[in-house]
């Protein structure tokens, strides 16, 4: 059996981040995802889909994205089931999400570029290594000029 599910869209709102009563980060967020067609109209449709992420991922995805941000989500489709207070049976649809891209810059220029982030331990991608939930490249020199000489190339 397999349930993988990939999504590239930009987030409609700030990331929510919660704890469990176990202390378990978990943050949601909702992605916009546009349809691959337009209607009779020349309008391209949107799906909104509720994204969950768990863990350090979630913790470092609630300090680091914000909305409009574009990123790509891996993860697997999870269907609930729960009864509200008035009695009525609800079922939501989530993507739990174990790999987040970040597709673009910050808009303040700080933080994370894109790059591949898992909750499996240390990546790196895009010019930033993820390790612990921190970020440990500065990226404050972007742009700056670099002296190197012809000794200095590998080629």
């Amino acid at each position: 059996m397999l349930n993988r599910v990939i999504l590239i869209g930009r987030l409609t709102r700030d990331p929510e981040l919660r704890y469990t009563a176990s202390g378990v980060a978990m943050t949601t967020f909702s992605l916009a995802v546009d349809r691959n067609y337009v209607n009779q109209q020349g309008e391209r449709g949107t799906d909104f889909i509720r994204i969950t992420v768990w863990r350090k991922l979630a913790e470092t995805c609630a300090n680091h994205l914000g909305k409009g941000r574009l990123v790509a989500i891996e993860g697997r489709l999870q269907t609930r089931s729960y009864e509200t207070p008035e009695g009525q049976k609800r079922t939501v649809t989530d993507v739990v999400a174990d790999e987040v891209r970040f597709l673009d810059w910050p808009k303040e220029g700080r933080g994370p570029a894109a790059g591949t982030l898992s909750g499996a331990g240390p990546v790196t991608g895009g010019g930033m290594e993820v390790s612990g939930g921190g970020f440990n490249q500065d990226f404050s020199d972007i742009g700056t000029e670099v002296d190197m000489g012809d000794d200095d190339l590998p080629f």
